[in-house]
């Protein structure tokens, strides 16, 4: 046989060999005892630094294998097999402080995670099987900021990665934030199924400062946010695209901040549905939600080009906020205080909300820095109502340093939107029913300057218009649907200036 042909044969039998043996690094190959009981963190991690060297997979085989931190590396996949759960072990002193290498807000006291993994690169987590925090173990030990965050570890902690996977698993009960993504690149969530209700701080997945993510196909149910855009750093939170999710949150399940120090920018929502969580009983926020949608600029930073289509929202007490505020927080001690932030260009589009609770819809700014460019396509709420003419009559407090929270002004004074200090506002086709007679009217508009209404179809309170406008300018109004007279379709007050009306009802 020709030397070359035995050369050719030689090497495609090591190749083949080498690959084979480097497919499965079986934990319990390694020591491991699947009894729920026996410490595997050694070994767990013996598996993973095997696969860093060769290639491969490291296997979670059936069983119920207990684990303190274990460190990811490059081209490591973890597969937690069907019938697998990777469980958490109880033991403070298994989870080493870590450190992300990207100073963020909270980088003083988040420090722990079962699953860990920084500056690394094509990193997969995957399987059918369970990764579970035992996260109602790990007891608040104090109210006292920000000790009361600490030694809670994250269930999965990834920063400045790039090329991670993470797909198919089922992740139950962290003892803090499930999941935090912290500046990284080319992330990919698929497929998820997410439990996470037995401590403070559960929300569901933290994308932070991280670009080029896909998110599609989670069911989730948390007690805290759900899948929550953030930016606790300097870095944007940029090229996102969220689909085909069922989320459920005892507080706001689609929501961008609070921290905002990088911003948002180019990012699409499509095909969700939010609603009631399973669990009754909640920690924070409420059974049915505080919010569906919360998009809120308040530590600086600039939200702009976001698109939320097609979404079905049941039971949130408020199925939309938008807020620009001034906390200004910063980001780390050593950092210039932000200046005020900027909303632009968000569009929402193709929203039916039903159940929502008495409070009401809100886009607020602030004096001086209003979210400019908004638009309301088809969106079409049914809530409780039964507002009074004292609440109508409200001007809530500007609240420009507080925590952005959809229910953080009261009972608003419009049922369905209030907006103060917006430019830019286009409303195409609104739709609001409410269970209990209002006073309120449907919406109020303050400080809002060049706007656009168009198809407003709302219950019209006894002596009140569905429309309210003050201290605004440059709007039309084209009362398309409603067939009432211009005085019970709008007011606008003496300081409100070139307000145009257009009726096509006779």
């Amino acid at each position: 046989m020709p030397l070359i042909r035995i050369y050719t044969l030689l090497t495609a039998f090591l190749l083949t060999s080498s690959a084979n043996y480097a497919q499965d690094w079986n934990i319990a190959r390694f020591g491991a005892k699947g009894d729920g009981v026996t410490d595997n963190t050694a070994f767990i991690q013996q598996a993973v630094d095997s696969c860093h060297a060769h290639g491969g997979k490291v296997i979670i085989p059936p069983g119920r294998f207990l684990s303190g931190t274990i460190i990811l590396k490059s081209f490591v996949t973890l597969h937690v097999s069907a019938g697998a759960v990777l469980l958490a072990h109880t033991d403070l002193r298994k989870y080493p402080h870590l450190s992300a290498g990207i100073p963020f807000y909270g980088e003083d006291w988040a420090k722990q995670a079962l699953l860990f993994a920084a500056n690394a690169e094509q990193v997969s987590l995957e399987g059918a099987g369970i990764i579970d925090g035992q996260g109602a173990l790990f007891p608040v030990t104090t109210d006292k900021k920000p000790d009361r965050y600490m030694n809670r570890p994250y269930l999965i902690w990834m920063a400045n990665c790039r090329r991670v996977s993470v797909t198919g698993l089922q992740l139950r009960n962290s003892a803090f934030w499930m999941q935090h993504y912290l500046g990284c690149e080319y992330l990919r969530i698929d497929g998820l199924n997410i439990w996470n209700h037995s401590n403070r701080n559960n929300d569901m997945m933290d994308i932070d400062g991280c670009r080029y993510v896909t998110i599609s196909n989670i069911t989730g149910d948390s007690d805290d946010d759900g899948i929550t855009l953030k930016s606790t750093s300097p870095l944007p939170t940029e090229f996102v695209t969220i689909t085909n999710c069922i989320l459920s949150s005892h507080c706001n399940a689609l929501k961008f901040g609070t921290e905002s120090t990088g911003g948002f920018r180019n990012i699409t929502i499509s095909n969700c549905v939010i609603k009631p969580s399973r669990q009754l009983t909640t920690i924070y926020g409420k059974p049915a939600g505080i919010s569906g949608i919360s998009l809120e600029i308040v530590d600086g930073g600039r939200m702009q080009q976001v698109s939320i289509n097609n979404i079905v929202i049941e039971g949130a007490e408020v199925p939309l906020f938008i807020r620009l505020g001034n906390r200004a927080r910063k980001h780390i001690a050593a950092a210039i205080e932000p200046s005020v932030g900027i909303v632009q260009d968000v569009h929402l589009s193709n929203i039916q909300a039903t159940g929502a609770g008495e409070t009401g819809c809100s886009i607020v700014g602030i004096p001086g820095a209003k979210p400019n460019g908004i638009r309301l396509s088809n969106i079409s709420i049914s809530m409780k109502g039964g507002g009074a003419a004292s609440d109508a009559g409200r001007i809530p407090e500007e609240k420009e340093k507080d925590y952005p929270e959809a229910t953080m002004f009261g009972k608003l004074p419009a049922s369905g939107f209030y907006m103060r200090h917006v430019a830019g506002l286009t409303i195409d086709g609104l739709s609001l029913v409410t269970e209990q007679p209002e006073q309120r009217p449907a919406l109020l508009l303050d400080d809002v300057e060049d706007f656009r209404i168009d198809g407003l179809s709302a219950p019209k309170a006894s002596g009140v218009p569905l429309i309210i406008i003050n201290n605004s300018k440059d709007g039309v109004l084209n009362n398309s649907r409603t067939a009432i007279p211009s005085n019970d379709f709008y007011r606008a007050g003496k300081d409100a200036v070139r307000i145009t009306y257009i009726s096509n009802r006779k």
